[in-house]
């Protein structure tokens, strides 16, 4: 069994050398058979060059990317349609939930047959213990609109950490056009109505510099909405063309 962890990664050069080695260190240990796929989204630093490093430099290291950036949603589209493994786990690339849902992850779909395995900050009571107060009520008043906006039943659609069984990866992605924070929401919309099975595990925040974080979270909401106004609307003329 092949595992690959996608990162996508937009001017992560103070943290793509430290993610390189702890995700080798921990793949490694674990999987005979891994890959680690470096998406860069068009970095103005040295993103570019510190991947193309580790790749020369490790046979299990693959470099994607693209000149210009276009955002999450194209960074991890692009790594995820390059990835070879039979599972598919993408998070970011500081490694905020660590290496070890990676394993619980596989270990979880593979004893239950989940296409699609979510982490979910909301199953875990401490998973936002690296948040300040005024941004944990925000992130799940935010997570309640969007899940009412958008009717998807599960708890987190917009954790940093998911994996896809390969074949559940290739379709859902490949159909895919979103590239801005909504791109999660638009593939597990897609999956649910492909019929892919979805769990969803527990997972907790281990490291956070808020001071980095790129969200922001009314400009956000507003371009949230919007965009789950046309992944619904593209999702229903999909099912009236069967």
């Amino acid at each position: 069994m092949k595992v690959s962890v996608v990162i996508p990664c937009y001017n992560e050069e103070n943290r793509i050398e430290n993610c390189v080695s702890r995700l080798s260190g921990y793949l490694s240990a674990k999987y005979p058979d891994y890959e680690i796929v470096l998406s860069n989204d068009g970095s103005t630093d040295r993103t570019a060059s510190l991947a193309t490093k580790a790749a020369e430099a490790d046979p299990n290291v693959k470099c994607v990317g693209y000149e210009r950036n276009r955002g999450k949603g194209c960074a991890v589209r692009t790594g995820m349609l390059a990835a070879e493994g039979d599972f598919i786990i993408y998070t970011d690339c500081d490694l905020a939930y660590g290496t070890e849902p990676i394993g619980r992850a596989v270990d979880l779909a593979c004893e239950k047959g989940y296409g699609v395995v979510l982490g979910s900050r909301n199953l875990d009571k401490e998973s936002y213990e690296g948040y300040t107060f005024t941004r944990k009520i925000m992130s799940k008043i935010y997570l309640r609109v969007i899940s009412a906006a958008s009717g998807f039943s599960h708890s987190d659609s917009q954790c940093g950490f998911k994996a896809y069984r390969r074949d559940a990866a290739r379709d859902v992605f490949s159909e895919c056009e979103i590239d801005s924070f909504a791109f999660d929401l638009e593939a597990l919309i897609k999956a649910e109505n492909k019929g892919y099975k979805i769990g969803e595990m527990p997972v907790k925040i281990i490291e956070h510099d808020e001071s980095k974080s790129k969200i922001r979270p009314v400009r956000d909401t507003l371009k949230m909405l919007r965009d789950i106004r046309r992944i619904k609307k593209k999702e229903k003329i999909l099912r009236d063309n069967k």
